[in-house]
């Protein structure tokens, strides 16, 4: 391909136009006649989505970045990170490489990487860059993964797949079938290339829902970053029948916050607050494993569908901490006296009105060092909680 827009000139006008407005640069005549304005612009728009999601990428010189659909699709670098120090070994396939950022993080943990792209364009451009990374144990290929596949006569430590939704099954259920490729029909294929397979899916498919189109799942990895959850990763090893395993993790700028589903089910205990409050993060929230940790970190869950819980010590945990600094009936008469024209943070677990219809009831503002938590306690009562974070 032609990568003209490497050009010095070009790229420093690129680095000198990142975070314009994209619509603004557009009506602006083109500086560089001889290279296609529209390339330009696309650069200057992934480069910018690149920042924080791709520092590495970002700070390497004569990186080409694709359209920013692929950057806003592609694993964070963060994340890619983290999933490649859960699997390690000789050889690895991906089926669906993309932009490539998992790849390059599993080049450092396995002797060979195949990257695998039906775009030939993506794949031009991937290539390209593992040059500027010197990335060199990852082999480009070109074409159907499923012929590459097939043709390469060679097992492989691990088979990894980012499956994409199907345009048609836009608005349906996700489910793993209406996308590409399809794991479920192929996993019998798949096994006689590995005994080993990481499938990466979107957190929007339900774990139960997953779980009834797979076969030998081990692992279900939940991964947030800055607590949103960004991917769902399932382990699949070949013959394996038992318990499904389920770790979380979010990944924050300073750690990563880690809790384990236990294997045999956990009882909760339950109370009405008390001095501190705890917020389970989302990986953990998606998990479902509410009652778990009530039982390892030994608190008192607030009703069995809030998801809060509390107790008199502070302790560490992974999720946001609160001091309660005051607790409220949901009444018109305290709402009034403590909440009514002030600025505060609001959220509801198990509560009947959003929180968009308080605001806008009890005339709150958004914003301040306040945290307000309307729920459900274990009388069901509906209580308010005044809180700052800890």
């Amino acid at each position: 391909m032609n990568f003209d827009f490497l050009n010095i000139d070009v790229q420093n006008f690129i680095n000198d136009q990142l975070d314009q407005k994209i619509t603004k640069l557009a009506l602006q005549k083109n500086p560089f006649p001889n290279i296609d304005w529209k390339t330009i612009i696309e650069q200057i728009e992934s480069k910018t989505k690149a920042k924080e999601k791709l520092p590495t990428w970002f700070s390497t010189t004569n990186i080409v970045y694709p359209p920013k659909i692929s950057v806003e699709q592609t694993s964070s670098e963060a994340t890619a990170l983290h999933k490649s120090n859960l699997i390690s070994g000789t050889s690895l396939i991906d089926l669906t490489g993309g932009l490539g950022v998992d790849d390059f993080y599993f080049a450092k943990k396995f002797q060979k990487v195949v990257h695998c792209e039906i775009n030939p364009k993506l794949s031009a451009i991937t290539a390209h860059n593992f040059k500027q990374l010197k990335a060199t144990n990852i082999e480009c290929k070109t074409g159907d993964s499923q012929n590459i596949l097939s043709t390469i006569d060679q097992t492989w430590d691990w088979i990894y797949i980012d499956p994409s939704r199907r345009n048609k099954s836009k608005g349906k259920v996700f489910m793993l079938k209406d996308c590409l490729p399809n794991v479920p029909e192929n996993i019998d294929l798949y096994f006689t290339k590995s005994n080993s397979i990481l499938i990466k899916t979107a957190p929007l498919l339900d774990i139960t829902a997953g779980l009834t189109e797979l076969k030998n799942v081990k692992i279900i990895h939940i991964i947030a970053l800055n607590n949103e959850v960004k991917e769902l990763l399932w382990e699949l090893h070949k013959e394996y029948i038992g318990h499904v395993f389920i770790k979380t993790v979010n990944i924050t700028k300073n750690k990563e916050e880690k809790f384990d589903l236990p294997e045999n089910d956990s009882q909760p205990s339950y109370g009405l607050p008390e001095e501190f409050l705890y917020e389970p993060n989302s990986a953990i929230m998606k998990s479902g494993g509410f009652d778990a940790v009530s039982s390892a970190y030994n608190l008192n869950k607030l009703h069995p569908n809030s998801h809060l819980y509390t107790n008199t010590e502070l302790i560490d945990f992974p999720g946001r901490r609160f001091k309660i600094n005051k607790q409220l009936n949901y009444s018109k008469l305290e709402i009034k006296k403590h909440l009514v024209n002030q600025k505060t943070n609001i959220t509801t677990r198990n509560f009947p009105e959003t929180v968009e219809n308080i605001r806008k009831k009890w005339k709150i503002k958004e914003g301040g060092n306040t945290y307000c938590f309307f729920t459900t306690d274990i009388n069901n009562d509906k209580i308010v909680l005044i809180c700052s974070k800890i």
